[in-house]
């Protein structure tokens, strides 16, 4: 009882601490943990590509499928986060617990849906992109994805819990379950892969197990900390009901969020289709490009994770001010980050492609498509805050908006006529053509988001 009053009558730290040193509290463990999971990413595909370039396009063609499994857990966990941190700002906290359990049973929900696709779904999915090319990638590709979908159970179980730490303002403890997870996926990489240490040598299906391995355990990790350290939420299993009008509020910032993900995911699927016709080395150029952009933008998306939960709670609690002064500050940091990016992916190209066995052929086409595609990175920073702070204030339709425009209206349609016209070469450019057009929606709802909801936010502090 007495740990109950004290969380009821206690300020959360989110409506209270100094803004800026509240957000870098919050987002700054995150931060570090996608450096980490980002790190994962790039090595991972380091070693793959040191089976064969095969391998690494195999891997490269699971990225669209891939990217819808997360988005799924994401963008659940989004709405999750998004919401619990409102109730908190509202000091609703029965509330809370049935939207963390609501939550939890969306993520197994979840994971059921990619079971049936990894059994039925992962063949024709490779078969459709690969078509001509060596059938040795879509022997691997289905054999790594496979085991993917099947086993992600530690993925929905990781990501649905982080969430829950998160919007509590633990952080510091999704760091760890996501830190642990990568971390214990980087060293079972190359023992699983090239038969280290006495194991069976595994190849691409080594790269797999690794990768469920380490979100197994990240997810057993994350449970623990929630029921051990997260004391504003109480989870129980034996009182749960599915309740349709919390999954409903879930989903109202969930689903834009999941649907721009998913669509992330036709992009890349559909920018596969178009590099294939050239050579499946262009697609594994493609593939290699996320893994490396991943490492700044992954750090842009931790910093995300911090700063919605405070514009959540800000916004609940009726503190404009803070709301404001935490969103400038995001953008700050997001600008300097991907002036980073810019700069690397425009001095060191061949660097960074030499870590991944790069052929001639390959150097040929990367060093030019790195050096076009990172001029995006110039305004990128913009977009990816404001639609952060669109799914924060309940408006993910917004983010929604922008993220179909970019994608799937401009960047896929002209990549296809520039393929046409200029060759492989010009294709690139579709990239920083649609992050100027993101940059013109983007500004254009965030005047509209202050307008309408951010100016007409009661102002209960002016620290």
């Amino acid at each position: 009882m007495s740990r109950e009053i004290n969380t009821k009558t206690q300020e959360n730290k989110m409506g209270v601490m100094p803004v800026d040193k509240l957000l870098l509290n919050m987002s700054l463990p995150m931060m570090v943990s996608m450096l980490v999971q980002a790190l994962y990413n790039i090595v991972d595909s380091i070693f793959v590509a040191k089976l064969s370039e095969n391998a690494l396009t195999a891997v490269s063609l699971a990225f669209p499928l891939q990217t819808l499994l997360i988005a799924l857990g994401t963008g659940t966990g989004v709405g999750v986060n998004s919401l619990l941190s409102k109730q908190l700002g509202e000091k609703n906290y029965k509330q809370v617990s049935i939207t963390a359990m609501n939550g939890i049973f969306l993520a197994v929900m979840s994971y059921l849906v990619f079971v049936i696709i990894g059994i039925v779904g992962v063949r024709p999915f490779y078969a459709s992109q690969v078509k001509d090319a060596d059938s040795e990638i879509l022997k691997l590709g289905v054999q790594y994805l496979t085991i993917v979908c099947v086993c992600s159970f530690g993925l929905y179980a990781q990501l649905i819990f982080e969430k829950l730490l998160q919007s509590t303002g633990k952080t510091l403890y999704s760091m760890i379950t996501q830190a642990v997870g990568a971390v214990i996926n980087i060293i079972l990489d190359p023992i699983l892969i090239f038969g280290l240490l006495g194991m069976p040598k595994l190849g691409v299906i080594g790269a797999a197990v690794a990768t469920v391995i380490g979100q197994i355990v990240g997810g057993i990790l994350g449970l623990y900390f929630n029921i051990r350290k997260n004391e504003e939420i109480k989870l129980s299993v034996k009182a749960f009901r599915p309740d349709m009008r919390t999954i409903a509020n879930i989903y109202k910032v969930g689903v834009p969020s999941i649907i721009m993900q998913a669509i992330g995911s036709v992009m890349t699927y559909g920018m596969n289709m178009i590099l294939i016709t050239f050579s499946s080395t262009a697609t594994a150029v493609f593939g290699v490009y996320f893994k490396l952009q991943s490492f700044f933008f992954m750090p842009i998306f931790g910093l995300n994770n911090g700063l919605i939960p405070i514009v959540a709670y800000n916004y609940g609690a009726g503190k404009r001010s803070r709301l404001i002064k935490a969103i400038k500050c995001s953008l700050i940091y997001a600008f300097l980050l991907l002036c980073v990016g810019f700069i690397v992916f425009e001095t060191i190209p061949e660097v960074l492609l030499g870590m991944f066995e790069a052929s001639e052929e390959m150097l040929a086409i990367g060093v030019p498509a790195l050096r076009v595609i990172g001029i995006h990175f110039l305004v990128a920073w913009f977009c990816i805050i404001a639609g952060s702070v669109f799914q924060a204030l309940g408006n993910g339709v917004y983010s929604l908006i922008v993220s179909v425009a970019r994608q799937l209206v401009v960047l896929l349609p002209v990549a296809f006529i520039l393929a046409r016209l200029g060759g492989l070469h010009a294709v690139w450019w579709a990239f920083p053509i649609a992050e100027v057009m993101s940059f013109c929606f983007s500004a254009l709802f965030m005047i509209l988001i202050n307008k309408k909801v951010i100016q007409n936010i009661p102002d209960n502090i002016t620290s």
